[in-house]
């Protein structure tokens, strides 16, 4: 038997689809950026509405200064990792400014968003009698981490309390440890999570809260400091995780917790002791990104007035939403081959956004995932809400089931 047998139904379907519009949905190349918003992809400018590029820092001039700066001073890279000599000036500068914008003691960079997810929970939670509780619809990177931890896992419904606390009350007696996960706001729908509630489950049986709020960060809160702080228990979370690759526009992860224990994790951590550590270049980017969220709320203030503009433009038009208003705008289509055409039209009318299809969407759903930015012009958005409304015309009321 083939190694690669078991990919064959999958690859079958998505070469079949992918040969009938034309296009791989998966593998489109940005030929040439023409800055946070547009690029050409085969010699046609395009408007990007699927980047996570929240705060539109991408070309902020300050972040770009920076970088080149560092890359001068430092080089293109550091050739080892954050336990070996891949640990510079810069990237505890970084550690010590991110925990002081969350208002935490102590913060651990990694070298991507995911691997901060999964350093931190495969070693947390690493003991023979530890349980991790998930939210059923985690990303794949907190699943990772359960996997490489060995500890037994137990997923609860999606944003909902009342199971974890069942699934809590079930536990015995002789667990060692119990870790709860779950996200700020979930990539693939842009719902959000009741922070509050699950930390508040979490902690009533003596279980740490770990949240990711890789996408809500920058984006929710009084401060950008996401949901948890929106929520006001910033201080009651255990463990916070977050990446560089959103709203602070580079590479990169990092893990924040007022527990000093947090330190151990440099030493127990394998995706932080076997990794080459983040560029200099990258480092600089996050850091001065940091700096421009910390001290500029305008950002925030246009990412929550396009996103408005967006879902309700959509709302206007009868597609069938995921969640209400936030900075990522799903719409649910009714197969994935309608899913795939749509986005293949959108292509067509100047629109890049996400395709999103099962395995990879809670529900088996498939859907058009957008991302709003504050660097979206009127120009761009007017593009983007024109384009959905020609599809919404061509799909004739077939969006929503009878």
């Amino acid at each position: 038997m083939s190694l690669f047998d078991k990919f064959k139904p999958t690859a079958t379907m998505y070469y079949a689809l992918r040969d009938e519009i034309g296009r791989d949905p998966f593998g489109v190349s940005m030929d040439e950026m023409k800055g946070p918003t547009r690029a050409l992809v085969d010699g046609k400018e395009i408007v990007l509405a699927g980047t996570n590029n929240y705060l539109g820092l991408t070309y902020e001039e300050s972040a770009v200064a920076a970088t080149i700066k560092a890359v001068e001073q430092s080089g293109t890279g550091t050739t080892g990792s954050r336990f070996a000599n891949g640990t510079y000036a810069a990237h505890r500068q970084l550690e010590i400014d991110l925990a002081a914008y969350l208002g935490y003691k102590h913060c651990i960079v990694f070298s991507t968003g995911y691997q901060a997810n999964l350093g931190a929970i495969s070693a947390l939670a690493q003991a023979p009698d530890d349980v991790i509780l998930i939210d059923a619809d985690s990303h794949a990177c907190i699943y990772d981490g359960c996997q490489l931890s060995g500890a037994e896992t137990i997923r609860f419904r999606h944003n909902d309390p009342e199971s974890l606390e069942k699934r809590l009350q079930r536990l015995g007696e002789n667990v060692k440890g119990k870790l709860v996960c779950f996200e700020g706001m979930y990539s693939m729908f842009g719902d959000t999570a009741p922070v509050k509630e699950l930390v508040e489950v979490a902690h009533k049986y003596g279980a740490y809260a770990l949240l990711d709020e890789a996408h809500s960060f920058g984006v929710f809160g009084e401060n950008g400091r996401g949901i948890c702080e929106h929520d006001e228990v910033l201080d009651q979370v255990d463990f916070y995780t977050g990446t560089f690759s959103k709203s602070l526009a580079s590479i990169g992860g990092f893990v924040a917790s007022n527990h000093d224990e947090l330190e151990y994790l440099r030493f127990s951590s394998r995706p932080y002791m076997f990794t080459a550590s983040p560029s200099p270049a990258n480092i600089a980017a996050a850091s001065a990104a940091l700096k421009k969220i910390s001290s500029d709320q305008s950002m925030r203030v246009q990412l929550w007035e396009n996103a408005k503009r967006v879902h309700a433009a959509f709302t206007q038009l009868g597609f069938d939403l995921c969640a209400p208003c936030s900075p990522v705008i799903a719409v649910r289509m009714k197969s994935r081959d309608q899913a795939f055409k749509a986005w293949n039209f959108l292509m067509d009318n100047g629109v890049y956004v996400n395709l999103a299809i099962p395995p990879g969407t809670p529900n088996a759903t498939s859907i058009l995932r957008l991302s709003v930015s504050s660097a979206h012009t009127t120009e761009d958005l007017d593009i983007v809400i024109n384009a959905y409304g020609a599809l919404a015309e061509k799909l004739s009321g077939e969006l929503k089931d009878d």
